[in-house]
């Protein structure tokens, strides 16, 4: 299946498939690659996939913050005229979403948070005494998952090239402080959003009892595990992430 690199007003995202809009919303280190196995799946089975690329290192410094990319999620929807949309975050995304469900629930339907901030992170945005050393950031993106081997050597270089653009430094460590506080944990007894929580068992980013204490403050929330699995299940197992996220949209009509 084709993707289609789209110029949007804000931002370029990738479309595929026709149906109920699911928008999904990538990492700090994350891209539109992390999500092939979710673009490939649902688009197929009836569903439009909608990755806008966040603009994490071309915004202002001053608007580089969670809360500006929960609105610049809104002015996204309006330009593509979306409503009734399924919101699909994985760590900062995960974030994102929450505050976008928080502030503007009656455009989502549905929320699905996967390895997501707004509670607690044991984030990428520290430790950079030794960016320099390509060993120590490979080191650092393999935690990010149970088998380090999916730390591809696309996925490293990535990393390490944001590491050492001073630009994207900052901008990284001016989003990982926003995370860390904008605590959500007074805001999410008011998200009413039927809310799906899946979540790796050997996450060490954002670990098990995170995804526990969001199942508990979230009102209409399932928690989902996958054992043997990092911080980006869409990404170490895509198949059982798919089976998971589908299984709860039909459940819940969506």
């Amino acid at each position: 299946m084709g993707l289609i690199l789209s110029k949007g007003v804000n931002c370029d995202y990738l479309e595929v498939g026709q149906g109920r809009p699911i928008i999904v919303l990538h990492g700090l280190m994350g891209g539109l690659s992390n999500f092939h196995g979710v673009t490939d799946y649902f688009g197929s089975n009836g569903y439009r996939v909608i990755i806008p690329e966040l603009p994490l290192y071309t915004t202002n410094l001053l608007k580089t913050n969670i809360k500006y990319f929960a609105n610049f999620l809104k002015v996204f929807m309006e330009e593509l005229e979306l409503d009734n949309v399924v919101l699909l975050g994985n760590s900062l995304g995960g974030h994102i979403a929450l505050l976008h469900t928080y502030l503007y629930p009656s455009k989502v339907r549905g929320l699905a948070i996967t390895g997501s901030s707004g509670l607690y992170e044991n984030a990428m945005g520290s430790g950079y005494t030794k960016r320099s050393d390509y060993n120590v950031i490979k080191q650092k993106a393999q935690e990010v998952f149970y088998d380090p081997a999916v730390a591809t050597k696309e996925i490293v270089d990535e990393v390490y090239e944001t590491v050492n653009d001073r630009n994207k430094l900052i901008k990284t460590l001016a989003l990982a402080k926003s995370a860390i506080r904008h605590n959500m944990a007074k805001d999410l007894p008011n998200i009413a959003t039927p809310s799906c929580i899946i979540w790796g068992k050997n996450d060490i980013v954002t670990p098990p009892n995170v995804a526990e204490e969001f199942d508990a403050l979230l009102p209409d929330s399932e928690l989902f595990w996958i054992d043997k699995c990092g911080h980006a299940p869409m990404m170490e197992h895509p198949d059982t992430f798919n089976a998971i996220f589908h299984d709860w949209l039909k459940s819940r009509n969506l």
